[in-house]
């Protein structure tokens, strides 16, 4: 079997659905499991929902009506006849939204959000199932929480992998095209799980692995992976192979290229993943596999913005030893800054933090008690695997060069702007 990703993107109106029809007349679709995310910002447009529920109620009610509404328009440009079984179909998954809001008595954040949040595939799903079917195209629609299972860890939920492959393994049907939800997954109470980040991702290497596909297709709106993101490089080129191990090292240093608990199922049976173009799908694309790290062989561009460059010195010159290391990054821990780059000589230590929650001048106020503290906000930080020297003069023109470092295959670059 070959199972095929979409994301929210390719789906997020009637067009976007009506091309995935044609997609699969081009590549076709038998033997062939579609995993398929909430449309467009449906995911965000339930987060709010979530958030009226604990703390707005006065607006809960309108901001299901918006998602109702948006539902409600890709049905009706998709649907000629509103007695079409589509509209019951959809109708009845928003009245068991709203039974949950009404009736739920958990006040646990992260099991509301899961029972929340899976609508926005359950309904995505239930429309694109019933579209194919109108197109002619038989398909059979499943109910992923009846395929993995998991533990109780709500957003974050780890897979019972043996629990799961059995039911995988038995009970998707062949000679069918099946469509079913990512990022979802069910507990031993049948309680709604999400897989945490790139979640539906994850669910494609999860079935891949369980069914022993011939392949998995993640389907962007770009030709594939690129080795510089082309908002901030004029010639970024396409990687027609990349390794596992190469996709890992990228995604590590911050490259949304796949995330690594996806690639780690796939690359225990070596399954192929290709990441290609819904807009092109007949183009090649990029290959994950096992095999040559690069083709072609070219510097790979990692950018992140927004960061923040901190020094830390000892106050009486003694050395920065692993005690004090130790001590710094349970801190670090604690405030939920990510470090993205370390540095350091005998008495000085150097991050590059990403401060995602806003909680660095708390921190500060701690770490200036033991010591020397100096900060510099808003920098980049680059990252060039397999780098060169042109390379790095692309990525330092013109900037202000903080603090670089250099091991065996990749360079990174602190930079602030120059005014």
């Amino acid at each position: 079997m070959r199972v095929f990703k979409f994301g929210g993107a390719s789906v997020k109106d009637a067009e976007g659905i009506k091309n995935v029809y044609d997609v699969l007349q081009k590549v076709g679709y038998e033997d062939v499991i579609l995993v398929v995310s909430a449309m467009g910002k449906t995911t965000n447009a339930l987060e709010l929902v979530i958030k009226n529920y604990f703390d707005k109620p006065e607006e809960l009610n309108s901001s299901v009506q918006e998602i109702k509404k948006y539902h409600n328009q890709i049905l009706l440009d998709l649907f000629e006849d509103e007695k079409h079984a589509v509209f019951a179909a959809v109708n009845e998954q928003f009245s068991e939204l709203e039974y949950f809001l009404a009736h739920n008595k958990s006040p646990n954040y992260n099991f509301v959000y899961d029972q929340i949040v899976s609508f926005g595939e359950l309904i995505s799903t239930n429309i694109l199932s019933h579209f194919m079917n109108f197109m002619g195209i038989q398909t059979q629609w499943l109910d992923v929480r009846n395929f993995i299972k998991t533990n109780a860890n709500y957003r974050d939920a780890e897979v019972d992998w043996e629990t799961t492959e059995q039911n995988i393994s038995k009970n998707v049907p062949r000679k069918i095209l099946n469509i079913t939800q990512g990022f979802l997954g069910a507990d031993e109470n049948n309680f709604t799980t999400t897989l945490g980040r790139e979640g539906s991702d994850y669910t494609a290497g999860i079935f891949a692995y369980c069914l022993n596909a011939e392949s998995v297709t993640i389907w962007k709106d770009v030709p594939g992976v690129m080795n510089a993101d082309p908002r901030y490089f004029e010639n970024a080129s396409l990687l027609n192979q990349i390794s596992y191990r190469e996709a890992i090292e990228l995604a590590f240093y911050g490259a949304t290229v796949i995330h690594p608990k996806t690639l780690q199922p796939l690359q225990k049976k070596e399954i192929p993943l290709y990441v290609k173009s819904f807009v092109n799908p007949l183009l090649k694309g990029t290959c994950v596999s096992k095999g040559v790290d690069l083709e072609p062989y070219l510097p790979c561009f990692i950018v992140k913005r927004e960061q923040l460059l901190i020094s830390l010195s000892s106050i009486d010159f003694s050395f920065i030893m692993e005690e004090n290391i130790s001590e710094i990054f349970g801190l670090f821990h604690q405030f939920k800054l990510k470090v993205n780059l370390i540095q350091n000589s005998a008495i000085s230590f150097s991050v590059c933090v990403e401060d995602k929650f806003g909680n660095f001048n708390e921190l500060n106020a701690i770490l200036s008690k033991k010591f020397k503290v100096d900060f510099t906000d808003n920098v980049t930080l680059y990252t060039i695997r397999h780098f060169n020297e042109q390379a790095a003069e692309t990525v330092v023109e013109n900037k202000e060069v903080l603090l670089r470092q250099v091991s065996r295959e990749t360079m990174q670059i602190v930079t602030k702007e120059l005014n």
